[in-house]
């Protein structure tokens, strides 16, 4: 039974970490779109509002390049574990 349930464990891990790193990259993009989109329609109805909300994008964009290199890190950290611990 435990060689059962450890098998299922092994394969689990990477797809709890490919579901995670999708869940993330995806929230970020969904959320750049969105703000985006709205930066689009308020440049018609207020100029001022559209450049807050376009300095809003430029930072959600750095700090969504920031999430991805920290996200790499933990996929290679987590990555590694797996295999030496399968090794």
């Amino acid at each position: 039974m435990l060689i059962i349930i450890e098998t299922i464990s092994l394969f689990i891990q990477p797809v709890a970490l490919a579901v995670r790193l999708t869940a993330n990259i995806t929230a970020g993009h969904l959320l750049i779109h969105l703000i985006g989109g709205a930066t689009l329609a308020l440049l018609n109805i207020s100029t001022a509002t559209a450049i807050i909300t376009f300095i809003i994008l430029i930072l959600l964009t750095i700090l969504e390049f920031a999430v991805a290199l920290i996200q790499a890190y933990v996929f290679t950290l987590l990555v590694s574990l797996y295999l030496h611990d399968n090794t």
